[in-house]
């Protein structure tokens, strides 16, 4: 990736709506070459799709809870089916060490996260942290300077 790369990976995370036009005027550089760029980042797996990203609290998910999942009382594989199909979970990452998995969910409030709660009980062990803040989310990934 040059330099270029880097600043059209920038602009698209930014606003994800940006007009290839826009971007040539932004880059200096003709359409078809910001079209062949976003097309080359996308065959490599670098841009993964675009999206519009939601405000939780908007569509009444006003609590966001991080949930440390230990003791599985099942399989990794039928935990991850079951996980897959809650749509509360709007993350799930497996992980090393005490912790089998950290699981991000957006919920109603605390009745709908009480809920989520019973619902996973029965498989795991569990430790709830609700968030009160969020300092840095949805930071720009850019590749680290060399």
């Amino acid at each position: 990736m040059d330099q270029l790369d880097i600043a059209l990976l920038k602009l698209l995370q930014e606003d994800g709506r940006m007009t290839v036009s826009e971007l040539s005027k932004r880059l200096s550089l003709s359409r078809p070459s910001i079209s062949e760029r976003i097309l080359r980042l996308q065959e490599k797996g670098v841009i993964q799709g675009i999206s519009a990203k939601v405000s939780p609290a908007a569509v009444g998910r006003n609590t966001i809870v991080f949930i440390q999942v230990s003791e599985l009382k099942i399989s990794y594989h039928e935990f991850e089916q079951k996980i897959a199909k809650d749509l509360d979970i709007i993350e799930c990452h497996r992980m090393t060490g005490r912790i089998d998995y950290m699981l991000k969910a957006a919920v109603g409030g605390m009745n709908e996260l009480n809920q989520l709660v019973e619902r996973l009980m029965p498989f795991c062990s569990l430790n709830t942290s609700v968030v009160l803040t969020s300092p840095v989310a949805n930071r720009l990934i850019l590749p680290q300077e060399k």
